[in-house]
């Protein structure tokens, strides 16, 4: 059930049967995110591929018939166009052809006719449609797939076409759930069915004792876990500095070093990393000294080049040693700009406001502590509208709430306009998550909160834990048989769910987060039997989630929510009263 592991043995095995000899990728423009998150270009070019190229971009290129062209794409129909242009007047000697997912009989109709000077030599598919970000953890990648709460039809096809990806690369053919309350996930649940009816004889897997689960959800269960400011290492660079495809960008990072305008957080390519994602922010402080102890240590004893062992041993040890400088420079400088923003934007005392807001009962102490943040300059827009959106969601039904107040603080405070409407949009986006009986914030059995003395970085005393996503929730109820039918069905025409769960694919509609990734990977240390692969549209930090809301509320009509259109005042004045 390693996701990263699949595509990472479809790429070598691409290249692999194109034989010996110097090799040019090409490839489209999700298909080279697919490729670099798996891979790192130094691993790529020692496998003889010396040129890569984009389908695109590619049709002026120069003919270098010496060179053999391993083509990966995604099977729609402007790469196929794309692709019978280049074989009727082909550049390269010959041509591996891969597609990522299921391709049309009609579309290789046409690549075979584009074939005149017969340089292809096999035409496969190779189920790496979609990012694998981590051994468990993949994204498609998808931005503001929702549109008044309906799908885009095109993101409906490209959600559909990665999870099916998935399935196949695991060698899965699942009994397929989804939310009750989401046509959003039945709908997808639908799609998926059809297609592996369609196309059964790709989903003959021996199934074993346990048949594999294809779990959907919609984002809108929880919409608490995105908006969180996060204290996990990975969690907490998402969320402050943001990861594209597993790099970040340190444009604009004080004191970043000039040649390292972005890094690559992977941890398949960083062992440091590997070790410390999951790690929260106090003990990364701890772990970065040591990290640059053991450097120093080595430093030194690169200096004590005095006999020609001495030079032996350097020339042999220098490129471990050049990797460990450059781990331990690119460690140091995102730790370094993480404290600083923490200690900038007020974001421990922000933090504690989020988790009693998603935690506490403590309704008055909570808007005090709010009113109260909010009246800060220190803070950030983004973390006061935060404030804001998570209060709106615990409270809205709370006899004294006092929504329209907080947008008022936040209007004086100067907060952008479309900040202050996405309260109404987040609410309104909230309340169609809803279900009788649901608790979209609260957990009964949430830790209590723990006070964190770290002392291995200077400025950062303690941190709150005490959230936990709900997701987590769902995970303890699968393993002991508690998904009922009434909230989790079955898509019909599809098998009853096993009595006992082994294999598990969960795909959450409109994103998922690393502190859910998180859960997984500590549900799994726990439950050794159990394998997930946990999947989204997209991985959330809080930004992308806002924004990802505002499209799916956008157009919605009034009466689609649960609560007036006009019930939280506007950041264009309007005021009316919520009661």
């Amino acid at each position: 059930m390693n996701v990263l592991l699949a595509v990472r043995m479809y790429v070598s095995k691409m290249i692999q049967d194109s034989g010996p000899g110097m090799k040019v990728l090409l490839m489209d423009r999700e298909t080279i995110g697919i490729v670099s998150v798996a891979y790192a270009q130094s691993e790529i070019l020692q496998k003889e591929v010396y040129l890569f190229e984009q389908i695109d971009k590619s049709g002026n290129g120069p003919i270098m018939k010496h060179l053999k062209c391993v083509v990966f794409l995604r099977p729609s129909q402007e790469n196929v166009q794309l692709l019978a242009s280049e074989l009727k007047s082909p550049r390269y000697g010959v041509y591996y052809i891969y597609f990522s997912g299921i391709i049309s009989k009609a579309s290789i109709k046409v690549l075979a006719e584009s074939d005149e000077q017969e340089v292809v030599r096999e035409i496969q598919e190779f189920y790496a449609d979609f990012f694998a970000v981590g051994p468990h953890l993949f994204s498609l990648n998808l931005e503001k797939p929702i549109h008044g709460m309906e799908w885009n039809p095109n993101c409906l096809q490209r959600s559909a076409q990665g999870v099916l990806s998935v399935l196949l690369s695991l060698k899965k053919n699942p009994i397929i759930r989804y939310q009750n309350f989401s046509s959003l996930a039945r709908r997808l649940a639908e799609n998926i069915r059809d297609t592996i009816l369609k196309e059964s004889s790709l989903f003959h897997f021996h199934r074993g004792e346990s048949i594999p689960l294809l779990l959907i959800l919609d984002r809108r269960y929880d919409p608490i876990t995105p908006l969180l400011n996060q204290w996990t290492y990975q969690a907490m660079v998402h969320e402050l500095l943001s990861i594209k495809n597993n790099r970040v960008s340190l444009v604009g990072v004080p004191g970043a070093p000039k040649d390292m305008s972005e890094v690559l957080l992977s941890a398949e390519q960083d062992e440091f990393y590997a070790n410390n994602m999951y790690l929260n922010f106090g003990d990364i402080g701890q772990t970065i000294k040591s990290l640059m102890d053991e450097f120093q240590t080595k430093a030194k004893s690169h200096q004590k080049v005095e006999s020609i062992a001495d030079m032996k041993a350097f020339v042999e040890n220098y490129p471990q040693f050049k990797k460990m400088s450059g781990a331990v420079t690119k460690h140091v400088t995102l730790v370094g700009e993480l404290s600083r923003l923490v200690t900038q934007h007020n974001l421990l005392e922000v933090s504690e406001a989020e988790q009693e807001l998603a935690c506490q009962e403590e309704h008055t102490q909570s808007l005090t502590k709010i009113r109260k943040l909010l009246v800060t300059d220190q803070i950030r827009d983004l973390d006061a509208a935060r404030l804001v959106f998570l209060y709106a969601i615990r409270y809205h039904k709370h006899p004294s709430k006092d929504i329209v107040g907080l947008v008022d603080l936040l209007r004086r405070r100067g907060t952008p306009v479309r900040l202050i409407d996405c309260v109404e949009g987040i609410l309104r986006y909230a309340s169609s998550g809803e279900t009788a009986g649901s608790s979209i914030l609260t957990t009964k059995d949430v830790t209590k909160i723990t006070e964190k003395i770290f002392k291995g970085l200077k400025g950062v005393e303690n941190v709150f834990t005490q959230h936990s996503p709900v997701l987590k929730e769902i995970l303890d109820n699968m393993v002991k048989g508690r998904l009922t039918e009434e909230a989790f069905p079955t898509v019909s025409g599809g098998e009853s769910t096993p009595g006992r769960i082994q294999d598990v694919v969960i795909f959450i509609v409109g994103g998922v987060t690393h502190e859910e990734s998180l859960a997984v990977h500590q549900f799994c240390r726990v439950n050794t039997g159990i394998r997930i692969a946990l999947g989204g549209t997209l991985i959330h930090n809080s930004q992308s989630f806002i924004s990802d809301v505002e499209a799916a509320v956008k157009s919605l009509p009034a009466g689609n929510a649960k609560y007036p259109h006009n019930s939280v005042p506007s950041g264009s004045g309007r005021h009316s009263k919520l009661t």
